[in-house]
């Protein structure tokens, strides 16, 4: 069985300050997240080794963008400082 049936998927953004690498202003920007969240039980027509993998699975997120555009002088920066995984709690 495929991992991705463990989860169900949506996207969502939330704001992050970071900093433009050319002028090195600071503006809060919104990043895109991909979120997989744990369904809550196991798809039919699962053996015992997908049980078992399906116990150690957790939901998380994993973030869809890599660059931005800064509001200040319109440059492209790569996004750091940001984890790029974080685990989904409730």
């Amino acid at each position: 069985m495929d991992e991705r049936n463990f989860y169900t998927e949506s996207q969502t953004t939330k704001p992050a300050q970071l900093n433009c690498s050319f002028c090195r202003s600071v503006d809060t920007y919104d990043l895109k997240w991909l979120v997989r969240r744990k369904k809550d039980r196991l798809p039919n027509g699962a053996g015992t080794a997908d049980h078992a993998k399906f116990a150690k699975t957790e939901s998380y997120m994993v973030l869809l963008d890599d660059k931005m555009d800064c509001k200040k002088c319109r440059r492209r920066f790569d996004i750091s400082g940001i984890r790029t995984t974080a685990l989904v709690t409730a």
